[in-house]
């Protein structure tokens, strides 16, 4: 009997998590990985803010909310048996204002139904006793919000899946998928491969991968920027852990806020505005085939339509750090904008609909031999393990 061969497409986090749990689960089967940087976690695995959510913001009883849940216990466990940095700092979500205390409510019931763990309401010197610079009338206490080096991570997870025979092959672009008889033949610029079964994780390539998979023609990546600013040596130690805002359910981002990195640093950030290339991270980035399939999507004129005054606000806050930091302020008034400096920039993938409506949850296609994972946001790279549990799961490999 012949050796059953799988193909994962993408060196992220989550394509390696997946290619791992292949490996672990059925062993014998040789498990290829294509990625088409040169080196792991070059894009969103290696751009974001490190955070290991608890689960406070996802719908009950959907994919985000249980796979995040089930990811973070494993992660932590994972971290710890790898050597890999994981501190739960914690974290606050703060309402400042009298017209937030509805959606606080709203997430304090959500939060609470998740299960997250030692979730608790701290107010006056409660607040300020968790995080003495914070300002704020409420806030919802997270203690087991944690941060991690995800390209660590994701890099432990590569050499699991090289420890148990697979292969990782960088510098390595999919230009072409032909489902044939009894397998999926993959053309590449480095050559053609040929497996049983193939995923497909592209992130912000996704839903191109998707459909030169033989998909659905949604939903569609809209990429947008998340620009952030490092806070100045003297002013990192007024922030302990994570300051958020009350995030605006209509809207897919959590809004500007504080976060500490493995590293010491403390960072604001990220905004959210769109971006003019899938790929590249300079302020002044710009892809015309980007741009042009953006432009020609009509769910982006309807979803532009309706959340056109935040774009705006957006806007005025990656043309001026003032701008920028004065919403941040509201959360610790000591930090302001001579305080931060321009730091990274991270692209997100943001999956929409034809209708302009937001794909909220992860989103798993499998037809014919292929799995694509067609939208994994936010909290994607906590919930990697419990996502790639899910995937091995639907793939039915017996």
């Amino acid at each position: 009997m012949s050796e059953r061969t799988i193909g994962v497409v993408g060196g992220g986090i989550v394509g390696l998590a997946v290619a791992r749990e292949l490996t672990l689960r059925h062993p014998g089967t040789r498990v290829v990985v294509l990625e088409k940087e040169d080196r792991l976690g070059a894009h969103q695995t290696g751009h974001n803010s490190g955070v290991v959510h608890a689960g406070i913001y996802y719908r009950p009883g959907s994919l985000k909310a249980g796979l995040c849940t089930r990811g973070r216990g494993l992660l932590k466990e994972y971290a710890a048996e790898r050597g890999l940095p994981y501190d739960e700092c914690g974290k606050l979500v703060v309402a400042v204002d009298p017209a937030e205390l509805g959606r606080f409510e709203a997430l304090e019931r959500t939060a609470a139904e998740n299960g997250v763990p030692g979730l608790r309401r701290v107010e006056g010197t409660d607040l300020t006793d968790v995080e003495p610079h914070a300002a704020g009338l409420v806030a919802l206490h997270s203690p087991a919000t944690a941060i991690t080096d995800y390209v660590a991570v994701a890099t432990a997870y590569a050499r699991d899946v090289e420890t148990a025979g697979g292969v990782v092959h960088l510098s390595t672009t999919v230009t072409g998928v032909r489902r044939g008889v009894g397998g999926v033949e993959v053309a590449t610029d480095g050559g053609p491969f040929r497996f049983d079964r193939l995923v497909v994780c592209g992130g912000l390539e996704s839903d191109r991968l998707g459909r030169l998979a033989g998909g659905s023609s949604t939903p569609r990546i809209v990429p947008f920027r998340g620009e952030y600013m490092s806070v100045v040596a003297h002013k990192q130690s007024h922030v302990r852990g994570m300051i958020y805002p009350v995030p605006d359910p209509r809207y897919p981002f959590l809004g500007v806020h504080f976060t500490r990195r493995v590293d010491g640093r403390l960072e604001v950030g990220p905004n959210a505005f769109l971006a003019l290339s899938r790929q590249a991270y300079g302020r002044l980035s710009f892809s015309a085939r980007d741009v042009t399939e953006t432009l020609a999507f009509g769910g982006f004129w309807r979803f532009a339509g309706e959340h056109w005054r935040t774009g705006l606000a957006e806007a005025r806050g990656v043309l001026s750090k003032r701008a920028y930091m004065r919403a941040a302020q509201r959360y610790v008034p000591d930090i302001g904008a001579s305080d931060v400096v321009r730091s990274g920039l991270g692209l997100r993938a943001q999956a929409l609909e034809r209708d302009g409506s937001l794909v909220d949850d992860f989103v798993i296609q499998q037809s014919d031999g292929v799995t694509s994972v067609r939208n994994a946001p936010s909290p994607a790279a906590t919930s990697s393990l419990a996502i790639a549990e899910h995937v091995v799961d639907r793939m039915d490999l017996r």
